[in-house]
């Protein structure tokens, strides 16, 4: 596996080492790597003659420094895991790399995708993934980009994103990955402790609670009693619990459209998400 920093290498290493042209996976992290991300690179390379990494925890998509300063960041051992996993290069850049010598993010409106839920309680936080996205996909120019449905409405922000910019790379969403006892797999979980962590379990037991009622109550009956219900959970301070539109974000209104509950909570010091779909 070879690892490079700088966005003009990418092309020189192409040429030195690989076959051209050639199919490429990619897989953009922030690092931190768990069996979600293996999972996302294990596909990628699968799919691709060529399987590329990112690693770079971007500063523009964070709308608290404290957050940012907290993101865990492991570089020796994400590297162990992208190869181990698969990964044929692994793009580690700095942030000056990216950015030159002040990082900024531009806007982007693109509806109810980054005006609500996430980019109502994060300001400013889709920009900086668009932004960041779209440099990425510039310097990589892959063939396939692979995201986890773990952060849904990111996906769907790309996805979009792809589609406004006509960006010649195929988004391939990938299935969420959860731990033995139900927690959806993320890099902030090594900050829950034990007690933490089991009462976070309340977001997952919710979400499941959901799809069996769901025959029983319409979307937004459903949304009120998945509100109370994780309100009163012990640990958990609720930020939203929501039924959208898989696709347009709005409000779900009946059972006959592609719902998704996604839903947010702080448990001890970590902001979590997590989501589950209600419909085929």
């Amino acid at each position: 596996m070879l690892v490079f920093t700088r966005p003009d290498e990418w092309q020189k290493l192409r040429r030195a080492y690989f076959n051209t042209p050639a199919s490429i996976g990619f897989v953009p992290t922030m690092g931190a790597l768990h069996s979600g991300h293996s999972a996302l690179i294990r596909r990628a390379a699968e799919e691709n003659e060529l399987c590329v990494v990112s690693i770079f925890v971007n500063p523009t998509q964070f709308d608290r420094s404290d957050d940012l300063l907290a993101y865990p960041r492991a570089l020796s051992a994400d590297l162990a895991a992208a190869e181990a996993a698969g990964c044929d290069l692994v793009f580690a850049p700095s942030i000056e790399g990216m950015y030159g010598s002040r990082p900024e993010r531009s806007a982007a409106d693109y509806g109810h995708l980054t005006e609500t839920l996430e980019a109502a309680k994060r300001p400013g936080h889709f920009d900086g993934v668009v932004t960041i996205v779209r440099k990425l996909f510039k310097t990589v120019n892959p063939d396939k980009a692979y995201f986890g449905e773990k952060d849904f409405q990111q996906l769907a922000v790309v996805r979009e994103l792809v589609k406004r910019e006509k960006l010649p790379v195929r988004i391939m969403p990938c299935a969420l990955v959860r731990d033995a006892d139900g927690l959806a797999l993320s890099s902030r979980n090594v900050r829950l402790s034990p007690a933490d962590r089991q009462n976070a379990l309340a977001l997952w037991h919710t979400l499941r609670e959901m799809k069996s009622r769901k025959q029983h109550l319409d979307p937004r009956k459903l949304e009120k009693w998945a509100q109370r219900h994780l309100e009163q959970q012990p640990g958990v301070e609720l930020e939203y619990v929501a039924l959208v539109n898989e696709n347009s974000f709005e409000p779900a209104q009946k059972w006959d459209e592609p719902v998704r509950a996604l839903v947010a909570a702080k448990v001890g010091a970590v902001r979590l998400i997590d989501n589950e779909p209600l419909t085929d």
